[in-house]
């Protein structure tokens, strides 16, 4: 994947969290992307100049940068977090 939808990618996270507030939507975008996104993909992002970023998602790279991963900010991203395999957390 390119670095061009990597960074609309966390632009897009970052602004459908801002509405929590800096603070949260910094960690909620950090958290989704330490859960969700491949290896490769936060390596791509993390060496990325971070200059086409928006501030919640430039904030919660530099997060990320720095091995501090917040705890997960939703239960979607607990859901099976009493060891159940197959399940889903879409319905």
């Amino acid at each position: 994947m390119d670095i061009a939808r990597l960074r609309y990618m966390a632009n897009q996270i970052a602004r459908n969290l801002a509405v929590r507030g800096h603070s949260a939507a910094v960690s909620a975008a950090a958290d989704h992307i330490a859960t969700f996104w491949d290896p490769g993909m936060k390596e791509a992002i993390i060496a990325d100049d971070r200059a086409q970023l928006s501030e919640i998602a430039r904030d919660a790279i530099d997060l990320l940068s720095h091995g501090k991963v917040p705890p997960h900010q939703t239960l979607a991203t607990e859901f099976n977090s009493v060891g159940e395999t197959g399940h889903s957390d879409a319905g």
